[in-house]
């Protein structure tokens, strides 16, 4: 199965997040991955993705906190 680029693209993005917002919250990344998996962060991303990665790593990280709050997340 070959990939396009938007799903190359958004693989990359959505990678780069993860590892960012780790960094952030000094967790390590399958821990993060889980989290935002949980409670709504890594799917607000995806589906947002067409602006999400227009704006700075910063504001996606803080969307994504306030996605992973607002559905019970407490990091």
């Amino acid at each position: 199965m070959q990939t396009n680029s938007l799903q190359t693209n958004m693989i990359i993005y959505v990678t780069l997040c993860i590892r960012e917002f780790a960094k952030k919250f000094d967790v390590p990344i399958p821990e993060c991955y889980n989290y935002l998996k949980d409670y709504g962060g890594l799917g607000f991303l995806i589906e947002h993705y067409d602006i999400e990665h227009t704006l700075s790593i910063d504001d996606a990280l803080d969307d994504m906190c306030a996605i992973c709050a607002k559905n019970g997340g407490k990091l």
